[in-house]
């Protein structure tokens, strides 16, 4: 159990006629109070952003003010503590402001006094966790920075969603492409929000055999199917406290859906063969790279369970529209890889540059990463220059050589590349080339090439 963050002091004293007339003398003040007989406990129930301060007689039975003092700067040495006592004297005093105690009251002392050094604690309090969200704030940004490099205005808006859904409760749902970085958003998610030190667990639905998936999402009790030996914790209530996240959730059978629905309405799971409810405590982050509207229009998804979902999503771009984040994550996993091989740092030369930029990426970051790794041990830059929707393209390669030799092969790759996907005519392949056609015939002449090699249209050289 948690001090509702609405209290302003906690007030602990064993006499309960003082108790009472400081809880009165604090509540006539306005404050929102929470008198207590004894100490003990009290320490685990103060989260270190609650924003009040403590009051705490010196001589009780049990665990004396001088011990809750040690407790409490022990898990936040930033929180004020005010000790009062009947018997004070001068080395006592020292003893509990060396302690760290914010002040220190003799018995009897005037109302406005307490009033007074309550109110310069409880703005002291709320300047410390001003500075300690600020800090925390600038520290999220510059992790996620780290977590999601890129300059790109859809990268920026990625990330600002990310903080701003992080510190809620709400659940997620991630759209994005295969190899975009969904976990990689997920695992942010969790790591910036209160969950942090909660279990973090990620699950493949599309991975698991339909046989189990019940199984291991939900758990089972003995008995319950064949070879159901032993009670399993599942993945839900294994979670408790945390963050599941559940990838490739388009793959689900509708009856997992149906069990779904209900954990995330009711925040109860039920293992197979068991009637016991079991209470959660999860968000849960749910990643697809299918249009869920339109496979719940297809019937392949039950459509309150998309709009249950869909309250917070969270679209990653593809690769390809991230423009020159391209080559800040190329250069960031090639420096990851060398640093990890041992190997000197590779710089990319200018026709490697424009090849990074040119590819389309169909692998996402995944296959960025790949073939950076690949870079970093020193082997030739290659790339499947397949197009977006998977059709077959013309590989892509940088080889060694001077500059002149470079450029004439890097633009010998990228004509060839572009005839390798639909053009009616020579007009569309100049146009899409950005150049004259007259232009275009002598660069096919110079390379060998010919469009009529190209079979996705005819080969009308005149056009």
């Amino acid at each position: 159990m948690t001090i509702d963050n609405r209290i302003e002091v906690v007030l602990i004293d064993d006499d309960p006629h003082l108790r009472q007339a400081l809880s009165q003398t604090l509540d006539l003040a306005g404050l929102k109070i929470l008198p207590l007989a004894e100490a003990k406990g009290v320490a685990g129930q103060l989260s270190r952003d609650w924003p009040g301060v403590v009051v705490s007689d010196i001589r009780m039975p049990g665990i004396d003010g001088l011990e809750l003092l040690s407790e409490l700067h022990a898990q936040d040495p930033d929180l004020p503590v005010l000790l009062i006592t009947g018997h004070g004297d001068v080395p006592l005093a020292v003893q509990a402001m060396r302690a760290g105690a914010y002040d220190f009251l003799e018995k009897p002392f005037p109302s406005d006094h307490l009033l007074d050094s309550v109110r310069r604690a409880l703005a002291l309090r709320r300047l410390v966790l001003d500075n300690r969200s600020l800090r925390l704030a600038l520290s999220d940004r510059h992790e996620l920075s780290a977590r999601l490099v890129g300059q790109s205005p859809s990268m920026l808006r990625l990330r600002e969603q990310i903080g701003a859904l992080a510190a809620t409760r709400a659940d997620v749902l991630i759209l994005g492409e295969t190899g975009a970085g969904k976990e990689v958003v997920a695992r942010a998610l969790h790591d910036l929000s209160g969950r942090r030190n909660g279990p973090f667990v990620a699950i493949n639905a599309g991975a698991l055999a339909e046989s189990v998936v019940e199984s291991e999402l939900f758990g089972h009790e003995p008995g319950a199917f064949t070879g159901a030996q032993k009670r399993r914790i599942g993945k839900f209530e294994f979670a408790n406290g945390g963050t599941l996240f559940l990838d490739e959730i388009e793959s689900m059978s509708l009856d997992v859906q149906v069990k779904l629905l209900r954990l995330l309405q009711e925040r109860v799971v039920e293992r197979l063969g068991g009637n016991q409810q079991i209470p959660l405590d999860i968000r849960v982050i749910a990643a697809t790279k299918e249009d869920l509207r339109q496979a719940a229009d297809q019937g392949r998804f039950r459509a309150d369970l998309y709009y249950r979902l869909n309250v917070a999503p969270l679209r990653i771009p593809p690769l390809r529209e991230r423009g020159e984040d391209a080559l800040m994550l190329f250069q960031h996993f090639a420096d990851e890889a060398s640093t990890r091989h041992g190997l000197p740092p590779h710089a990319l030369q200018p026709a490697q540059r424009a090849l990074l930029l040119r590819h389309s990426w169909p692998g996402n970051v995944r296959e960025l990463q790949n073939a950076a790794e690949r870079f970093a041990l020193g082997l030739e830059l290659a790339l499947d220059n397949s197009a977006p929707d998977g059709s077959p393209g013309a590989p892509i390669e940088v080889v060694s050589g001077g500059l002149s030799e470079q450029v004439e092969n890097f633009e010998k790759t990228l004509i060839a590349a572009e005839l390798a996907r639909p053009h009616s005519s020579v007009r569309s392949l100049a146009e899409a080339l950005g150049i004259p056609r007259k232009t275009l015939h002598d660069k096919l002449r110079k390379h060998g090439l010919n469009f009529g090699d190209n079979s996705h249209g005819p080969a009308d050289e005149t056009d």
